[in-house]
């Protein structure tokens, strides 16, 4: 099968799509499938894996993304040989999606990973509320109509895109991890090299340091919690545009260096630091099915969380971590509990473990194939309808 992934931004952006968009492709091709990425970006940009297609467009500041409605000639004509295109972003790439596959009847898989509604309070604070909400309630259901699949990663992600007066078939999807990378054995080496102690209580945080992610709640959080607990520490992994206005106030904090700011890490050094923790941290309230918290269970972290989309389907309160709500003094004190209790994190963390299973790519990819294969099945008929159509048109101009 011939499989196209489009999206609006790709390596070497990093994110959790693109992370996403990059495991999925590997696994699919594994199994024996051909997998496109078509994106815009740089064209001299040398990739280190095989059919990444970018098209030209116009850079936006410094974002890593390109502007432009079109992809190039080559682009399009090998975009409309594919099997099935699975969309990850519903403006630019699904706007192409409809323009270039829909006519030939190619199936068009849509993926909503991004709680729109929230990232465009965080990135475009000026613009009053209600006139973002009625844009996506104006633009998403249109576009999920016109799509032959809606894929959600998570059952709260599904409510909001109702929420949007979205009507369209959801089914839920959740996001893959290769899990093996994950089973990290080396605890206490990785702390000795990095300079913690064995009774150190490591916590940390892993994804893009940018405004949606509320890792100024976090800092407070931790902070507060320092000032009764000498020997945590709070580990940031990752980079954004946040980056500098964290450390400065990380330097302000009574607990300045026990905040330990990383930037952000070659995917394959991940693991080992996340073996070296004993929590997992994020007051992130805008993730969809968040890749870092999977990885953290994987790597029998206990988690603790905001109650929230996301978070919420993936962590079970008491059980795998804490949820807690929005309120900073609720926050700190479980993550207090956490810090002061060896046997509830051994418990929490080993039931996160058992409970990432359900998220191994082998399973999540093998469900994506079955309804790939449904769609391309489904759609045959047209297409052979359009191509006895296309070859009348024909025979009229010849005669």
């Amino acid at each position: 099968m011939r499989i196209g992934m489009m999206s609006d931004v790709y390596k070497p952006y990093i994110s959790g799509i693109t992370n996403y968009i990059a495991l999925n492709k590997r696994s699919l091709e594994q199994a024996g499938h051909e997998v496109f990425v078509f994106t815009f970006g740089d064209l001299e940009h040398e990739d280190d894996e095989r059919n990444i297609v970018r098209s030209p467009g116009v850079p936006l500041v410094d974002t890593g993304y390109y502007l432009s409605l079109r992809y190039s000639r080559q682009a399009k004509h090998l975009l409309q040989t594919m099997d099935v295109v699975h969309v990850h972003h519903p403006f630019l790439s699904g706007y192409l999606s409809l323009r270039y596959c829909r006519p030939l009847c190619i199936p068009i898989v849509f993926t909503n990973h991004t709680r729109y509604d929230l990232y465009a309070q965080a990135y475009l604070p000026l613009l009053p509320e209600a006139i973002s909400e009625t844009l996506l309630e104006t633009y998403m259901p249109q576009f999920c109509d016109a799509v032959d699949l809606v894929i959600s990663p998570s059952p709260g992600m599904a409510e909001v895109l109702r929420q949007l007066g979205v009507r369209s078939h959801i089914e839920i999807v959740p996001n893959g991890v290769e899990l093996q990378r994950f089973r990290w054995p080396g605890q206490a080496a990785q702390r000795s090299r990095m300079g913690f102690k064995p009774e150190d209580i490591l916590l940390v945080y892993t994804g893009r340091l940018g405004p949606e992610k509320n890792l100024d709640f976090l800092i407070k959080a931790f902070a507060g919690v320092a000032e009764a607990i000498e020997n945590i520490h709070l580990i940031i992994i990752g980079s954004g545009p946040e980056e500098g206005a964290l450390q400065n106030q990380a330097a302000e904090t009574g607990a300045s260096d026990r905040i330990h700011f990383t930037g952000m890490l070659d995917y394959d050094s991940l693991p080992a630091y996340l073996a070296m923790c004993d929590v997992f941290v994020t007051a992130s309230v805008t993730e969809v099915h968040p890749l870092s918290v999977i990885e953290a269970m994987a790597s029998s972290l206990p988690v603790l969380g905001i109650r929230s989309v996301g978070v919420g389907d993936t962590v079970e309160d008491g059980f795998t971590g804490f949820l807690a709500s929005e309120n900073q003094a609720a926050f700190a004190a479980k993550m207090t509990r956490l810090c002061m209790d060896h046997d509830l994190r051994r418990r929490l963390g080993k039931a996160a473990q058992k409970a990432s299973e359900q998220y191994a790519i082998e399973h999540t990819t093998q469900t994506m194939l079955e309804h790939y294969k449904y769609l391309v099945f489904k759609a045959a008929p047209r297409q052979r309808g359009l191509f006895v159509r296309l070859q009348n048109l024909l025979e009229k101009f010849r005669s």
